[in-house]
């Protein structure tokens, strides 16, 4: 009989609590698409890197089909400063001419999304990078924006270049994918009708691919712990009407507005839940998805 010490005793018996406790949810999204939008610092600290690659395979081991969509945005501002390209910026959208939309797909397309699969990899799981184009996955459609001039009051047209919007997701790719038993790894770059590519925001396209494949859970990493009141606490729970009134009455403000809105259209495409939750947290996805009450703000119909 081979004898364990007290500590190595007490670990296994923490380990079986965990087990236990996160039974019943492995049960609840058994065979559930989660679509994971993934940014921010936790794409740029390479432990917390390593953790969510683990963490995804981890979901696709015990029955989930996580479909993973990445941002890029640093990674594209070191390139440019590479090739002495400037960059300008409107109302949080980077404009894209025809030599940025090109260094843009390189980034977003290449290195970063084969850096992603390569993380989930590591970790024991198949993952397949692939961006918008491949398979005509994300059919694209130049983006408007308009802004009033303060001094004439007259509503003016932003030309944001190549910058697109989402008009129709195709997603026989990504069934085709996880049917195989791979997580798909999606770079937001898309195509319009004329072949013409688009950079399309990376939160956006989340949202709209979670909406096409109505997905169980939506869920944005970010570097907030979610939507906070007017007291900076977190707000565990949100409805449509809701995240309207904040957003009327100012407790939603700033860059949290596109974010609780792509949410919200997720949500009403048919998607149960779309959860902004805290990136810089380790296994941030495994405590929203296997702990009770969640981890960040869930915004359902």
């Amino acid at each position: 009989m081979i004898e364990t010490s007290p500590a190595a005793t007490t670990a296994a018996q923490e380990q079986a609590r965990i087990l236990a406790q996160a039974l019943p949810f492995l049960r609840r999204y058994a065979g559930a698409t989660i679509v994971v939008k993934y940014g921010g610092h936790a794409m740029g600290e390479d432990h917390l890197a390593a953790s969510f690659g683990a963490d995804i395979a981890l979901l696709k081991q015990v029955g989930l089909n996580p479909v993973v969509v990445h941002g890029g945005g640093p990674q594209i501002n070191a390139m440019l400063k590479r090739l002495d390209l400037k960059s300008n910026f409107i109302d949080g959208l980077r404009v894209t001419d025809a030599a940025m939309v090109e260094v843009v797909e390189m980034v977003l397309a290449g290195t970063v999304n084969k850096h992603v699969a390569g993380l989930i990899n590591r970790a024991g799981a198949l993952a397949v990078g692939i961006c918008g184009k491949d398979g005509g996955m994300i059919r694209a459609t130049k983006l408007r924006r308009t802004k009033i001039d303060p001094g004439s009051h007259i509503e003016q047209v932003l030309d944001l270049g190549f910058v697109g919007e989402p008009a129709h997701v195709d997603v026989r790719v990504i069934h085709a994918l996880t049917g195989a038993g791979l997580i798909p790894v999606i770079a937001p770059v898309g195509v319009g009708d004329d072949g013409q590519t688009y950079n399309i925001n990376a939160d956006t396209v989340a949202g709209a691919i979670a909406g096409a494949l109505g997905a169980t859970r939506l869920l944005m990493l970010t570097d907030v712990p979610g939507v906070l009141d007017a007291d900076k606490k977190l707000i565990p729970e949100l409805t449509i009407a809701q995240v309207k009134e904040g957003i009327d009455s100012g407790m939603i403000s700033g860059g949290m507005i596109p974010k609780v809105e792509n949410c919200v259209d997720a949500v009403r495409q048919g998607v149960k839940g779309a959860v902004i939750l805290d990136g810089r947290q380790k296994h941030a996805c495994l405590l929203e998805l296997l702990t009770q009450g969640g981890y960040g703000t869930i915004i359902r119909a």
